[in-house]
């Protein structure tokens, strides 16, 4: 599933491409067909993301809301427009590009109260200006809930996948099993920092890196990864191999239906 700064990377991307003026919206599949007629020619007046979720708002209680899941992707080509290919659940023409949108989890228009429901149900967004880590610290610091599955709470904090949180643990040497109630809160202010420039850098590049200069493959003569994800990680889809850091084999384990990756030395149990 993608992670929160691939949606705020859509979000600028259809704001400068399709923002501010009118924009054709059609639904080629036909199940968004009857809201996809009621924006049709409207002016996209601003798309913004929080979290995992895309809004692109055209008026007053005309706002589409997308959550991508795991199988939705955005595709876009320059115009013309071409004939739709597979099932394209929502289409957009602007001026000088088309955008198709195809397995979403959700493509609904909402009323601007629906929007506030949904927003009032996500955590703190480290891509946001109004986000307010205080919140999230709030949170963390009374449960006795590991870091691990608290970082993936998206009531907690809005857009961290698999991928930063195991980055962002290991980047500070945390133990994923540590209690919340057990952090530190300097060592919070730390990582809510890290997290934000990590994610503001995967929204500049397209992709996740986390790894330090001195870690990179340039640095330490070793191959660059190769994966579909992309990025230079320390341990994430790592295990078995060697940490970048002690060369302790990364271990992975099931933690609520997701991968978990650590390195025991580096993290190690509190």
């Amino acid at each position: 599933m993608p992670e929160g700064h691939t949606l705020h990377r859509l979000a600028r991307l259809h704001q400068r491409r399709f923002g501010k003026a009118p924009v054709e919206v059609s639904s080629p599949q036909g199940r968004f067909a009857a809201s996809a007629g009621l924006l049709d020619g409207r002016v996209l007046t601003r798309a913004e993301a929080h979290g995992k979720h895309l809004f692109h708002r055209y008026g007053p209680d005309l706002v589409v809301h997308v959550h991508l899941g795991l199988y939705g992707t955005f595709t876009e080509t320059p115009v013309p427009a071409e004939e739709p290919r597979g099932l394209v659940r929502m289409r957009l023409v602007g001026a000088t590009h088309v955008a198709d949108l195809r397995g979403p989890t959700a493509c609904e228009l909402l009323t601007d109260e629906e929007v506030a429901s949904v927003r009032a149900r996500l955590g703190q967004d480290p891509l946001r200006r109004d986000a307010d880590p205080d919140r999230a610290w709030d949170r963390i610091s009374r449960s006795r809930t590991s870091l691990a599955a608290q970082l993936m709470d998206q009531k907690i904090i809005a857009g961290v996948g698999n991928v930063y949180r195991a980055e962002l643990l290991f980047r500070h040497r945390l133990d994923p099993m540590l209690p919340g109630r057990a952090l530190d809160r300097e060592l919070w202010d730390d990582m809510w920092t890290d997290l934000t420039a990590l994610m503001r850098d995967g929204v500049r590049k397209g992709r996740i890196d986390t790894v330090r200069p001195e870690h990179e493959p340039k640095a330490t003569g070793r191959a660059p990864r190769v994966d579909r994800h992309g990025g230079e990680v320390y341990v994430y889809r790592r295990a078995g191999q060697p940490c970048l850091v002690c060369d302790t084999e990364v271990r992975r384990a099931d933690l609520a239906g997701r991968n978990l990756y650590w390195c025991p030395t580096c993290q190690p149990a509190a």
